[in-house]
């Protein structure tokens, strides 16, 4: 009897030493791997939105989730290297911000989930299938730009009296530049406006693209979206007002510092929206069943202090139709 009791005992103890162990195990956490060309103080307000929408999910960075944070700070060709650190690494989902970090996501994974918190054209970029039907491992958002590029030259045409020539910055690296060109010609052509592109690829082609609008007597100029010229538009705003060059730029951050004016997207809710696909994702859906979502909210500001600055008067009919004016 004593044997036998002592053996049960003995039972007892181990078993409870394993749950004790089973309860020390740190429980996995999801790892999300987030990666951007440009650098965080270039993007704040779409890393918060990004991250209020997991807060709003349930999700505690470090806690309840883990994410791995990767900027290319303004150098697109970091992008390969820093999407290849995340593969090994077997994130569970990683969120590519932007149309050159999806493309480099794209070529380094055919397995982890790829979201996009935006890009241009999802299915000409050949990203997706189609918007309903991704089809592969990648899904997300669009912006729709293409389109707003023509309607950004219109706005031109309304607050430039006699708008004739229109330099427009681009940045042929970046895809979705081709289809945006081809929009504003079609309203270039409607409009009877001049363009002159400017093909902007390194930091020292924007002093001299800017020189060559004032060569080429542009009346104003057009950037389109493009995370390189994000990241140096400080001195793309500085630039343009240094010429009392009229100019429309692609995200409210431009205006934030002090550009004139931007129509597009509202960027915040973009990655705001991304954190649900996440979320979805990390639940147990495939990227594949899950439709590219499209735009459905779009911003127009005005700075009427960058408008007072190269002697400009922006008409009553425009200024009504702005979502925010900046005085």
């Amino acid at each position: 009897m004593k044997k036998t009791t002592l053996l049960s005992i003995l039972v007892l103890v181990q078993l409870a030493i394993g749950v004790v162990t089973e309860a020390q195990q740190p429980t996995k956490i999801p790892r999300i791997g987030y990666v951007t060309a440009s650098s965080r103080s270039t993007v704040p307000t779409r890393i918060e939105a990004f991250q209020r929408g997991m807060r709003e999910l349930g999700y505690v960075e470090d806690k309840t989730v883990a994410i791995e944070w990767r900027f290319g700070e303004g150098k697109p060709e970091r992008l390969p290297g820093l999407v290849a650190e995340l593969v090994r690494l077997n994130v569970d989902v990683i969120v590519a911000a932007g149309p050159s970090t999806n493309r480099a996501a794209k070529e380094a994974t055919v397995t982890i989930p790829i979201v996009m918190a935006y890009d241009t054209d999802p299915v000409g970029n050949g990203f997706v299938a189609s918007l309903a039907r991704p089809g592969g491992n990648i899904t997300g958002l669009s912006t729709l730009s293409p389109e707003i590029s023509g309607k950004q030259l219109e706005l031109l045409n309304e607050i430039v009296p006699r708008l004739s020539r229109v330099a427009v910055l681009g940045n042929s690296n970046n895809p979705g530049n081709a289809q945006s060109l081809k929009e504003i010609e079609l309203a270039a052509r409607a409009h009877k406006v001049k363009l002159q592109y400017l093909d902007v690829i390194d930091p020292k082609g924007i002093e001299a693209a800017f020189q060559a609008a004032g060569t080429g007597r542009a009346d104003a100029v057009l950037v389109l979206a493009s995370n390189f010229f994000n990241t140096h538009r400080t001195q793309v705003i500085e630039l343009a007002a240094k010429g009392r060059l009229p100019a429309i730029y692609p995200y409210p951050e431009y205006i934030q510092d002090g550009g004139l004016m931007t129509y597009g997207v509202r960027f915040t809710d973009l990655f705001h929206r991304a954190a649900t696909y996440v979320d979805k994702i990390l639940k147990g859906r495939k990227p594949a069943d899950l439709p590219v979502e499209q735009p459905i909210k779009f911003e127009f500001i005005i700075n009427l202090k960058a408008a007072k600055q190269i002697g400009l008067t922006i008409p009553p009919n425009v200024l009504v139709r702005a979502d925010k004016v900046i005085k």
